[in-house]
């Protein structure tokens, strides 16, 4: 069974990108460009099947990435999610809410690397685990 990705980028060359790199990979990825989309869509279940990790850019309109994660744990605490941020500042708002920050640019394979690591956790030591 593959694991399904949920991307969401307001810019859809990024998003077309990592998507196409996570389908390569043999990863299922599904690219939401709106935040606020993607956590109306979660919340209905209107994804073709279950998301196994969601990852987001952090500046996007109407909605950053640190505000979608708030919401999204409110139903989903336990989701996976990896934030990915031109501004290392925005990391700090992202504390406690149990995500993983990367910094762009961020080359194909550590994008690979950090999907592996999160949606495989249980192939790791707790303390290979960096969650914030």
């Amino acid at each position: 069974m593959t694991a399904t990705i949920l991307l969401i980028d307001d810019n859809a060359v990024q998003a077309a990108t990592r998507q196409a790199i996570l389908k390569r990979a043999g990863y299922t990825a599904i690219a939401v460009l709106n935040p606020q989309r993607a956590l109306d869509q979660l919340q209905r279940g209107d994804f073709p099947t279950e998301i196994d990790l969601i990852i987001t850019d952090h500046t996007m309109p109407g909605m950053n990435g640190a505000e979608f994660v708030r919401q999204l744990r409110q139903t989903h605490s336990k989701l996976p999610v990896l934030v990915i941020s031109g501004s290392e500042e925005a990391e700090a708002e992202y504390e406690g809410l149990r995500v993983r920050f990367r910094m762009k640019p961020f080359h194909p394979d550590h994008l690979l690397a950090s999907v592996n690591d999160l949606i495989q956790p249980e192939l790791q030591s707790p303390s290979e685990q960096p969650v914030r």
